[in-house]
């Protein structure tokens, strides 16, 4: 049984392959973040979508976003793909953002690089290389550290489209 200090921050982390950088974000709400898009990614008619409830991510296939009389109507078959959210890369927010408000100021000026993009702003490039280093680092003041590729690919929505039936 693995105790831990009420005040621990748990994260999790791996390599963001959209960026080819690491990525992090909070170990308490990432696998739920992850269920609720694996969820839209499953639904099969457009209604289905609509009906999927986010607590942590907005519905780019909700009814604020795709009326029925608009052409999305409720049995009309449904591809994670073909949102328009999903298609211009806006939904899911990029992963590597998440540093920003994860880290501490001072590894992130040390471990990584400010970028830019064309359409979504900035995200925190923290190379491979340093892994070891900033994990042992975070460690050290008490942080909970785990890697999980998979799951920071899917929280970043890299690939998608193999998630629908």
């Amino acid at each position: 049984m693995t105790t831990q200090h009420p005040n621990t921050q748990r994260l999790v982390y791996g390599h963001a392959t959209a960026h080819d950088c690491l990525a992090f974000a909070d170990a308490g709400t990432a696998t739920e973040e992850a269920a609720e898009i694996r969820a839209l990614a499953a639904a099969q008619t457009w209604g289905e979508a609509r009906q999927v409830q986010m607590t942590h991510l907005w519905n780019p296939a909700g009814p604020e976003y795709h009326e029925p009389e608009d052409g999305y109507a409720d049995d009309k078959p449904f591809t994670i793909t073909a949102v328009g959210a999903v298609e211009d890369g806006t939904w899911p927010p990029m992963v590597t953002v998440r540093a920003f408000t994860v880290l501490p100021q001072d590894l992130q000026d040390r471990y990584g690089k400010r970028r830019a993009t064309v359409h979504d702003g900035d995200y925190l490039e923290v190379p491979v290389a340093g892994e070891g280093e900033l994990v042992a680092e975070l460690r050290q003041r008490g942080y909970e550290v785990t890697r999980d590729d998979e799951l920071i690919n899917l929280l970043d929505g890299f690939s998608l489209g193999s998630l629908a039936g």
